[in-house]
């Protein structure tokens, strides 16, 4: 059982700066999928970057040019960088895995907000 566990979240002014942390117990392969995911109240939980198996990466258009996904294979840990940040960025931000014949696995969230 793979577990994922998000940290960096918090509370920060319009225009600023966050990174997300996921730390997986379990090696990340390249063959993983590793994406960031965020849910806002009253709203449906929506991909906003995604390192593909094949090493692609992916981006919502809210996002582009603003955040960034990086991997740290030696630490088994998935970022985050977040800057420019806006009101609407304010979410519960979850870290995504998917794995060849296994699943998908899913960290408990962090809490991104953004206000001044």
């Amino acid at each position: 059982q793979v577990q994922l566990v998000e940290s960096g979240g918090g509370l920060v002014q319009p225009g600023g700066s966050l990174r997300l942390s996921c730390a997986a117990s379990t090696t990340i392969f390249s063959t993983d999928s590793m994406s960031w995911y965020r849910q806002a109240p009253g709203k449906e939980r929506e991909l906003v970057a995604q390192r593909t198996g094949g090493g692609a990466i992916k981006y919502a258009e809210s996002v582009k040019g603003r955040f960034t996904i990086a991997s740290d294979n030696e630490k088994n840990t998935l970022y985050l960088q977040m800057n420019s940040l806006k009101p609407e960025d304010t979410a519960v931000y979850y870290c995504n895995m998917w794995r060849w014949g296994r699943g998908q696995y899913w960290g408990q969230g962090t809490q991104v907000t953004v206000s001044s």
